[in-house]
């Protein structure tokens, strides 16, 4: 995998962890979403950390990657605990943003 296809993962994981966010505070039982949100925010977080340092020039990133698998991994799951259509299109950009660290790494 290239570096700007690794990138474009990146934006779309954060995205769909920013609208996920927000979509589940507009859930009518919101406080069942609490770990999905928080999760959401904090892989958001992290991708937008990794995407900016990916974007350089710097070449060592395998660390910064590993966490960011992690997280989007963390993420995922929680998204999948739960039937709402932003909870599924997060789980699914976040396992292709771990799935194209993963790639890249190799």
């Amino acid at each position: 995998m290239n570096k700007e296809m690794l990138l474009e993962k990146m934006a779309a994981c954060i995205a769909a962890c920013n609208h996920c966010a927000d979509a589940c505070l507009e859930e009518e039982h919101v406080h069942h979403m609490v770990n999905c949100i928080r999760t959401d925010r904090v892989c958001a977080a992290v991708c937008t950390a990794v995407h900016h340092v990916a974007a350089t020039q710097y070449t060592n990133i395998v660390d910064l990657l590993e966490v960011c698998i992690r997280i989007c991994d963390e993420c995922a799951a929680e998204c999948e605990k739960h039937e709402h259509d932003h909870c599924r299109e997060c789980a699914r950009a976040c396992r292709e943003c771990a799935e194209a660290c993963r790639s890249f790494m190799n």
